[in-house]
């Protein structure tokens, strides 16, 4: 088949090997002049770090270089992504700097349209894999008085789009946010700025990286045992137990952790205690410390303005919801992003959208109704490169047939029964149905169980009690692969631009 994926993170590259191997044509298009998606020079903003470690965040048979340290740089994280391209030969299926204007779908075929360097191109494909990322579009609020205050010489940014540290050289800097991509910038932009402001409408629980200095988190959060801590939507095996008759146990570790991360970082003192329990975090994205945030914090180095949020910009400062002002020349927005697919027709994404806007993807990856389309990365997770991955294995395997999956009927059942659930347990902040935090590993088994390549026996126990290892999971690659691959055909020849 000629495939066409959009996107080169870890999604789209990840799927071009898999889908390569097992003898398909593939071009990946990337608007960014370089592959890496997220991590893409183009969208690095000062201070931008991994939230797992180097033995976590990465594809299972291509472990990061030894000498990063343990949370690389976004710089690193392209540079690994750079070189996974190279060692798998997926070179020659690049077409980087192209953006995808549109993708129209007829009669079982592709015709994309893209545009490079002043041109545009169309090209005709069997197949297309969106790989652009949950994390493609930034949302940056629409404030009052911003036309006055740009023309005044104030700058709007959101965080992936400020790059230079000097840009905010002696200027009033508010951050506006304050998840990772808030309190990274906001700590970065501290070192030149001459005042550090962040503005957060609600205040978020976030995990030290080191507990205590000396337990890394991952041991807590990073196993079948930590996301057996948040209640799925089905439960099984010990789970049952965890929160059923063990529910008392299960409490109690989290009220331990809950307590070690508020005298860790004196939320108390700072008067930055989060609402509610450390349970929280299950309901949004969850986002570790930023190192040196809490410290800067505590110097006066960084004003924190909770609860509230920018009700209007005049040249020169911020006017917050209570009539209070913050002086403000730039103002950097760590305020999310948007999941869209802008290249599809407003028709084809109603066929794949429920009436409230969320994807109706079975397993985070298959329209019921459209089988020439597949997404790969919009399963949102704390394992994103090995989940990203399987879900490559597991489009290699529906498109050779190699997947017994219930009727139509009884997938879009279940869609809706996870959207539901979805919806009601992050209080709407699921991103559309693409962020399954915490439950990685529960996607992962579901994905793998489709393949008939299931965890089993020490593998699944020792991810009870350790941080899951992707190198655990290369052996699942070289079986679909070996199960799926066909001989090459000649393909029909793609129409002249």
């Amino acid at each position: 088949m000629k495939i066409a994926i959009v996107g080169a993170g870890f999604a789209g590259l990840s799927s071009a090997k898999v889908l390569r191997a097992v003898g398909h044509d593939v071009t990946v298009f990337e608007k960014a002049p370089d592959v890496g998606g997220v991590w893409s020079a183009s969208r690095r903003y000062p201070g931008v770090t991994t939230q797992n470690g180097k033995d976590t965040y990465c594809l299972s048979d291509f472990p990061m270089p030894a000498d990063y340290p343990e949370w690389p740089s976004g710089a690193q994280v392209q540079a690994y992504l750079a070189d996974y391209a190279r060692h798998f030969g997926l070179e020659s299926s690049l077409r980087l700097d192209t953006e995808v204007l549109a993708a129209d779908l007829g009669d079982g075929v592709w015709t994309v349209r893209t545009a490079s360097g002043g041109h545009e191109t169309t090209g005709t494909f069997d197949h297309l894999v969106v790989a652009n990322g949950i994390f493609s579009e930034a949302a940056v609020p629409v404030f009052e008085g911003a036309d006055a205050f740009t023309a005044a010489c104030g700058r709007i940014d959101a965080a992936s789009d400020f790059h230079v540290l000097d840009d905010a050289a002696g200027k009033n800097v508010v951050v506006v946010g304050y998840g990772k991509s808030a309190c990274d910038v906001a700590t970065a932009l501290d070192e030149v700025s001459a005042t550090t402001t962040v503005v957060a409408r609600e205040l978020l629980w976030k995990l030290p990286k080191m507990f205590a200095g000396v337990l890394n988190y991952k041991y807590l959060m990073l196993s079948r045992m930590g996301e057996a801590l948040f209640r799925y939507v089905e439960l099984a095996g010990f789970e049952r137990f965890l929160h059923g008759p063990g529910r008392p146990v299960r409490n109690s570790m989290l009220g331990s952790v809950q307590s070690l991360i508020l005298r860790q970082c004196g939320l108390e003192k700072l008067g930055l205690r989060p609402p509610g329990s450390l349970e929280e975090i299950a309901r949004s994205t969850v986002s570790l410390v930023t190192e040196g945030f809490y410290e800067k914090v505590a110097a006066g180095d960084i004003v924190v303005k909770r609860d509230t949020q920018i009700a209007r910009l005049e040249p020169g400062r911020a006017v917050l919801g209570d009539g209070s002002t913050i002086p403000a020349d730039v103002v950097v927005c760590g305020t999310g992003f948007h999941q869209r697919v802008p290249f599809l027709s407003e028709d084809l994404q109603a066929r794949i959208t429920d009436d409230r806007g969320n994807f109706e993807l079975y397993r985070q990856i298959q329209p019921v109704d459209v089988p020439e389309l597949s997404f790969c990365g919009y399963n949102s997770s704390f394992f994103s490169p090995l989940s990203a991955e399987v879900a490559a294995l597991w489009i290699a395997a529906r498109l050779d047939g190699g997947l017994h999956l219930p009727g139509p009927a009884e997938q879009r059942a279940h869609i809706a029964r996870r959207l539901a659930w979805m919806e009601e347990r992050t209080e709407g902040k699921h991103a559309r149905g693409t962020n399954i935090i915490p439950f990685s590993l529960h996607n992962i088994d579901e994905m793998l169980d489709d393949l008939g390549t299931p965890v089993r026996g020490l593998q699944r126990l020792r991810e009870w009690l350790l941080p899951v290892d992707p190198a655990d999971y290369a052996w699942i690659t070289d079986e679909i692969v070996a199960r799926h691959r066909t001989p090459v055909r000649p393909l029909r020849a793609a129409p002249a631009a």
